[in-house]
């Protein structure tokens, strides 16, 4: 019984589209990735923002409710950040 709990609880993780970050694998930001997402999927829905609209932080922030908003993964979330991070042209002042 215990083995076929374990087999479950294993499956719906598997399936349930959790990161890979939760068993133990680095994801690893690719910023040339996440113009193409940017341009891409964000312009769906609305218009884009400048990278220096908001700071690090608020952009953090933002991505992760976009996630959900928008499906993505979280390597396309984290290929984004990257990306945005990468294309401001001063720094946070917060």
């Amino acid at each position: 019984m215990k083995k076929i709990l374990q087999v479950v609880v294993i499956s719906c993780l598997l399936t349930s589209g959790l990161s890979a970050s939760i068993f133990g694998e680095k994801i690893t930001p690719n910023s040339a990735n996440g113009a193409t997402i940017w341009s891409d999927v964000c312009m769906r829905c609305h218009n884009l923002r400048e990278p220096a609209d908001l700071s690090k932080r608020a952009w953090k922030y933002s991505m992760q409710h976009m996630r959900v908003r928008a499906g993505l993964t979280e390597q396309e979330t984290k290929d984004i950040l990257a990306f945005i991070e990468e294309s401001k042209t001063q720094e946070d002042g917060k």
